[in-house]
């Protein structure tokens, strides 16, 4: 009707674009090797967004360069149909160890919604002789430097997780970067490390079948999947938390009318009960907020974790 009214297709009515939008599959990119949170929450959002879209929307695992090689592609992204997982990583660590990033984390992207929050556990492996955080500690400081901590790699959640306990109880336990928490968890599994900080969804079931023990989790309250686990505030750091969290980005050029339809379809989808089954499974805790929610607590975080960064000496790779 409006074409044959002569009005040109870019001057009709943002409502028509986004009834439009959108018009091929969605590829959503998980700036992390496979195995670890980001894929749970990731794919969680993906199933209960392609019901309601009307388009699949698949997962694209793109490691590298802590996220910065997947944010870079799709900050510059132009299909309209490209998406990407933003993490308390490349959103508000890398904008502070990076002397020069290929994005701008404000700037570059259109936040949708915060997807879920996932508390840090720490783990060690069966054999370790500890049975809680107290223990832990106390062995590292009886051997500083000898034992190590894994990661999914420099600047990490679980670096962070990590060093931000160092600081706390003023140990020293050396750092072993990976390339993503599945590469991280095989070397947990075989002994070859001797603790992690990881998402919990990645390590729930490994806790449950006795490979690994939970010595702390990171949330402010102990989670119901692991009530007899003790919180790190609980173990003599109060006010210590630690949560890895997620959100939907796109690029910055993605129209208005389309960002909007799929802010609001994603806050609605992670709330879904499917996909509350799925990360309450896990320990994840959906939230579906609104872009300026988002927005702002993502500034928040950068303004948390900048000065953490800079006593830590974090840089990257």
């Amino acid at each position: 009707m409006l074409a044959a009214l002569g009005v040109a297709p870019w001057l009709w009515p943002s409502g028509a674009h986004a009834q439009a939008w959108p018009s091929k599959p969605i590829r959503l990119v998980v700036p992390f090797a496979p195995g670890g949170s980001s894929e749970i929450v990731a794919r969680a959002a993906a199933f209960e967004l392609t019901r309601s879209l009307g388009q699949t929307v698949y997962v694209e695992n793109k490691p590298g360069g802590g996220g910065n090689v997947a944010m870079a592609e799709v900050a510059r992204a132009d299909d309209q149909h490209t998406l990407v997982l933003g993490h308390i990583g490349t959103l508000a660590v890398n904008p502070f160890i990076f002397d020069k990033l290929p994005y701008d984390a404000m700037r570059d992207f259109r936040a949708l919604t915060l997807l879920a929050k996932v508390p840090s556990l720490y783990v060690v492996p069966a054999e370790l002789p500890v049975k809680d955080l107290k223990d832990f500690i106390a062995l590292a400081k009886r051997r500083p430097g000898q034992l190590n901590y894994g990661s999914a790699g420099n600047g990490s959640a679980g670096h962070l997780a990590m060093e931000y306990l160092k600081m706390a109880s003023n140990s020293f336990i050396l750092h072993v970067p990976y390339r993503g928490t599945g590469p991280q968890l095989t070397d947990l599994l075989a002994g070859r490390l001797d603790a992690a900080a990881v998402g919990a969804p990645a390590v729930l079931q490994h806790i449950k079948s006795g490979k690994l023990r939970c010595i702390a989790t990171g949330s402010a309250q102990r989670i119901a999947q692991l009530p007899e686990v003790a919180t790190v505030a609980e173990q003599g750091y109060p006010g210590f938390e630690m949560t890895q969290w997620y959100g939907l980005l796109a690029p910055a050029s993605l129209p208005q009318a389309a960002a909007d339809k799929l802010a609001a379809a994603a806050a609605k989808a992670i709330l879904a009960p499917d996909a509350l089954a799925r990360l309450q499974a896990d320990a994840a805790i959906a939230v579906g907020s609104t872009p300026a929610e988002f927005a702002r607590f993502i500034a928040d975080e950068q303004k948390r974790w900048k000065p953490v960064i800079a006593r830590a000496r974090v840089r990257p790779d």
